[in-house]
Order: structure tokens, then sequence, then C-alpha cells
């Protein structure tokens, strides 16, 4: 550690990515020192480190951090795709991509269209609604139920577990144990019948697909499937849902690119690309040393966790000359969806999904703005609205 640069207290109450501190040490070193190691701050270290198979998936050891070891958590942890490393990473990564593929996915545009035009439709006419419960959680909940093809009806019950479960990413994760579990097993509980319901068919959606994989006890183990099935229940909703709740707030604080969006709905796809560069809801993506790894002029020893950080790293101007929010612009690649190995598997229906959503959103609620009361999650992490009033002229249904 260079105890000449900057030092990011992550601990530190009200400490934010986004803050001038961080911009500040940007500026003046590619790292910065933080209370559990190093933090990225330019976005071509970042894009480097994050391509390095030397480093593994830094939250894989997250419960441990806190002195969670065993129980139904910390099992449950270690089998996740995000904490399996080497061939049995490849090999899982194989056989889940196949279902999120754009071949599979695409087919699902016109539901996500219809979805969030059903979902507009409960409160358009009223001129201001409670965004995050009344769009963004039965939106990202019921695309999850369409995907796995459990009823719609049961959007509320999985997005009250994946909420619960969501606390597993809050420094308070050893306080919050017993919600976080309870969360957790209603999700193991569906995950698994889920594939008790698939098994003897000749079903090809995502968990049918997983299912006969399992048959000969080769290609996924018994645990391996249900660990894979409900990091996909839990993963799919909480981050989209945030998402959807970052993007508002961004086009909120710039009008003339929600305008823009709603008179051009063809720039949906960069919209989405754009909010996740300037507001993503993974504020860092963090990995670990599997051995040391010698990069510039350090060491970064083995075991050390390096957080890369995606907003400094995002709006970086020596990778983008003009950094303001621009839904016209192509730009390199973000890292809102991670990198490397363990780029999100979900990316696809993520971005299809949420391209859909915004075009309906612009165009239907052209004046929309954020109201008072907004509540979010602490700026680092992963973060989003908790709750977000919006405004807006009504409209008809």
């Amino acid at each position: 550690m260079n105890s000449n640069l900057a030092f990011l207290d992550f601990n530190q109450a009200g400490f934010s990515i986004r803050s001038a501190e961080v911009m500040k040490a940007r500026s003046e070193h590619w790292y910065a020192n933080t209370p559990y190691s190093i933090a990225i701050l330019r976005y071509e270290d970042a894009n480097t480190l994050l391509k390095d198979k030397r480093l593994y998936q830094g939250t894989r050891r997250w419960p441990e951090h806190y002195g969670i070891s065993d129980g139904l958590l910390a099992t449950w942890w270690q089998t996740m795709l995000l904490s399996v490393e080497g061939e049995d990473h490849l090999r899982l990564r194989k056989l889940s991509s196949a279902a999120f593929s754009p071949r599979t996915i695409e087919p699902m545009t016109p539901f996500f269209a219809r979805l969030a035009n059903e979902l507009i439709d409960n409160f358009c006419e009223k001129g201001s609604c409670e965004f995050m419960s009344e769009f963004a959680e039965p939106f990202s909940a019921r695309v999850i139920t369409e995907l796995l093809g459990l009823p719609k009806e049961r959007w509320r019950e999985l997005a009250d577990y994946a909420t619960e479960l969501g606390y597993v990413f809050s420094v308070t994760i050893k306080n919050d144990l017993p919600v976080i579990e309870h969360g957790l097993q209603g999700i193991l509980d569906i995950s698994q019948k889920l594939i008790d319901s698939r098994i003897g068919t000749n079903s090809d959606d995502f968990v049918g697909t997983l299912v006969k994989a399992n048959l000969d006890g080769q290609k996924i183990t018994n645990d391996e499937l249900l660990s894979l099935v409900s990091m996909i229940v839990f993963a799919g909703f909480d981050t989209t849902r945030n998402q959807l709740g970052l993007g508002m707030q961004t086009f909120s604080a710039n009008p003339s690119q929600w305008k823009k969006l709603g008179d051009n709905p063809e720039l949906g796809r960069l919209a989405v690309e754009e909010v996740m560069r300037v507001n993503p809801t993974i504020t860092w993506v963090s990995r670990e040393a599997s051995v040391d790894i010698e990069y510039k002029e350090i060491t970064i020893k083995q075991g050390t966790t390096v957080h890369l950080l995606t907003i400094p790293a995002g709006s970086d101007p020596a990778k983008f000359e003009s950094p303001e929010f621009d839904i016209e612009k192509e730009r390199a690649p973000h890292f809102g969806f991670g990198g490397g190995m363990h780029h999100c598997i979900g990316h696809y229906v993520a971005r299809l999904d949420m391209k859909e959503a915004f075009k309906a959103l612009a165009a239907r609620l052209p004046d929309m703005k954020i109201g008072e009361g907004a509540t979010f999650l602490p700026d680092s992490g992963n973060t989003g609205p908790t709750s977000l009033p919006i405004t807006f002229t009504p409209t008809k249904k």
C-alpha cells in the first residue's frame, strides 16, 4: 500500500463512489487505498485487470469476511456460479449461457413491451406513482416468472424473498442474517419445485435444459442445479429492479435526454448502455488475486481483494472525451455487468427488458421527474432506490 496515495474509506457512513473525493483520487493516480486493499479508478486499468484470469471473483468469501462460515447462507454462497472458478466455472457457464442467448431471449421482446405498458396503465392517469413498488419491482419479478415458467401471480412472493436476500450485500450482513436466510430458503424452495416440475418432461426452457443436463450426473450435480436456478431467481430480480430506478433518477436529471428517447424509441439500446455507464447499480466489481500479480509499479499479493470502481472508470476523461450522459453516443463497453470470466450471464435479457421498459416509460410519461421523499441504498457496493416517487402529467391508458 502506497501511503502517499488517496485513502477511500468505504466503511465511512455516507461514503459515495461518485463523490468529488473519488474523482480527485482518479485524477492523481490509477488506484487508491481502501480499508480492504486498493481500488482501481481508471478505465484502461479496470479493463485490463477484469480480463486477468489470475484474479478470481472477489465476493466469493464475502460472508466469511463477516464471520459467517457455516449455515444455509455460507453453504449456498460457496456453490454459486459467482464463487466457482476454473473448469467447473466454465462447465456451469456453458450449460447456462445457452438459455440466455439472443436466440432464446429475443422472442420475449413483445412480452417485455406488453408488461411495461400494462404496469404503466395502472398509474398513468394519476400523474404520480411510487416507481419502485408500482413498476420496477413487478416488472423485474414478472420477467423472472416468465423466464422460469412460474405463474405470474407469484411475482410478489418472489420479490419479497429476493428483497430479503438482497441484504446479503450490506455491511450489516451478520445482524441481518435471519432475514437473509429466510429469503434464501424461500428462493431455494421455489427453485426446487421448479426443478421437480421439469423432471420427466421434454421441456427445453431454462430450467428444463439444466434438468436434462443433470440426469446423468455428469454435467451438473443436484446441488449445482439448485444453486444455479436460485441464483438466477435472485440476481435477475434484484439488479434489474435497482437499475430501472437508477435509470429514472438519471433521466430525471437529464430531461432533454428523456424527451429524446420518447421521440426516438430506436435509441432504447443506447439508453440502457448509457445509464449503466454513468449510474450502475453495481458500483464496484471485486476480484481476489489467486497468486502474486505484478501490475505496473505494484505487486498485488495473493489473497488481496481489488475493487474496480465502475463509476469513476465509466466517466474517465482519458477514455471518454465527453463523458456527460448522452444516449446518442456509442461508447466503449461499461462495467455494469462486470467483465472477464465472470461477466453477467444474464446481461442480454437485462439489456432487452430494460430497453423495452425505458422506451415505454419515455413515450407515455414525457415530462417525468423525481418527486420528494426518494430514498436510496448506500452509494457503494450494490446500490439503488428503496423508494422513488415520480410525478408527470397524467396520460390516458
